[in-house]
């Protein structure tokens, strides 16, 4: 599978300045290469106590209190409340997930020990035009005309060969953290899309790739995430609006707030960190798998002049062979077959507008949207 993915990268390189970050420790003014002009911000004021959506109408008709669902999964109830997340917002917090605090932890430290190196190490661990793993920024840093203020590294699988370029001696314990992460990540991946699909009545025979004799099978990837104090973050993007490609996507944002998802396509909505829990994010492949009923969530990442942010995304697909379609009201598919290679193919060519490239009425919806849908016209993502 690794392999797979490799191929759908190396059929779109990436240009070395859309690779290498900033040496954030030199700058002490905002550059012009990061300099994000706002639109109107429009942003979701949040209550810790009340996770309800009340009109205000003194405020343009905004929701005044709302938050991203919390979901034990302890409750008896779990099923049914991650379908209502998964339908209204496609992303909640998940409690009570089984992942050890103390790996948790000890995963956050060694991220944090890898961003502290000098920018001249780092680099010897420097992702390749080609390539998906090592040090750089983000892949779609090349879908925007301004660079973003944060720095990242991926894994897949192992990852000693850049370890090792990291810290020619002194690697093990950072390769076995996020080996145990990972693996950790993959089996609570399994249980929250069981309770995804099983709320929308499907099993194992719906969807066989999922059976327990495949899962042994590795089909993810690890992105750690670095979001430098900021001299200027009014006028900067640590992460640009965007869905994920994956099914699922699990998020440890450590202790500091700065992921936001977009609300019917107008608020920013702040995911404040809580203590244990984990971010589960919808991806387009479970929009997709859904025929739409899930959404699949809008989010970017905002940065700050106090506090040095890190973040863990774990992104969960399918084997890069299986064809991914509709499983639910199969008279009215809205979208064509598609494997997880296929679709990182789409989205590199056509990142926001993937989606309706293969809708199945594709030709009449891409022809009317596509003027009109662009990130570039969500609050704070002009440049």
């Amino acid at each position: 599978m690794n392999s797979s993915i490799s191929e759908s990268f190396k059929t779109n390189p990436i240009n070395l300045s859309h690779i290498i970050p900033l040496d954030f420790k030199s700058v002490h003014a905002l550059p012009d290469s990061h300099i994000w002009t706002h639109t109107k911000e429009v942003e979701v004021p949040i209550s810790k106590s009340i996770c309800n959506m009340k009109s205000n109408p003194t405020s343009y008709n905004t929701p005044s209190l709302v938050c991203v669902p919390v979901i034990d999964l302890f409750d008896s109830n779990a099923a049914s409340l991650v379908r209502r997340a998964c339908e209204k917002w496609g992303v909640f917090q998940v409690t009570n997930h089984g992942i050890p605090m103390h790996l948790m932890k000890e995963a956050e430290f060694q991220t944090r020990r890898l961003f502290a190196l000098p920018r001249d190490q780092k680099l010897r661990a420097l992702r390749s035009p080609e390539g998906v793993t090592g040090y750089g920024l983000a892949r779609i840093s090349k879908n925007f005309p301004k660079l973003m203020w944060s720095e990242g590294f991926t894994i897949m699988g192992s990852p000693a060969e850049h370890a090792r370029q990291l810290w020619p001696r002194h690697h093990a314990n950072f390769c076995g953290a996020m080996e145990e992460y990972q693996k950790e990540m993959k089996g609570l991946a399994l249980k929250l899309i069981g309770l995804m699909l099983g709320s929308l009545g499907l099993n194992y025979e719906d969807v066989k790739w999922l059976k327990p004799k495949n899962r042994s099978r590795p089909r993810a990837l690890l992105q750690l995430n670095s979001y430098p104090v900021c001299p200027d973050p009014t006028r900067a993007m640590g992460l640009a609006p965007h869905t994920d490609s994956s099914l699922l996507t699990l998020l440890n944002q450590s202790s500091i707030s700065g992921l936001q998802v977009l609300v019917d396509g107008i608020w920013w909505v702040p995911v404040h960190p809580i203590p244990g829990a984990l971010v589960a994010n919808v991806g387009d492949l479970m929009h997709i798998l859904s025929n739409g009923q899930f959404k699949s969530a809008v989010h970017r990442a905002v940065v700050n002049e106090v506090h040095h942010r890190i973040s863990m995304a774990y992104f969960y697909g399918p084997p890069t062979d299986v064809k991914i379609s509709p499983l639910i009201d199969h008279n009215h598919p809205l979208y064509q077959p598609v494997t997880w290679k296929e679709y990182l193919e789409y989205k590199a060519t056509h990142f926001d507008k993937a989606l309706e490239v293969i809708r199945t009425d594709a030709q009449k919806l891409y022809q009317h949207t596509s003027d009109d849908f662009s990130f570039g016209q969500w609050p704070n993502c002009t440049y």
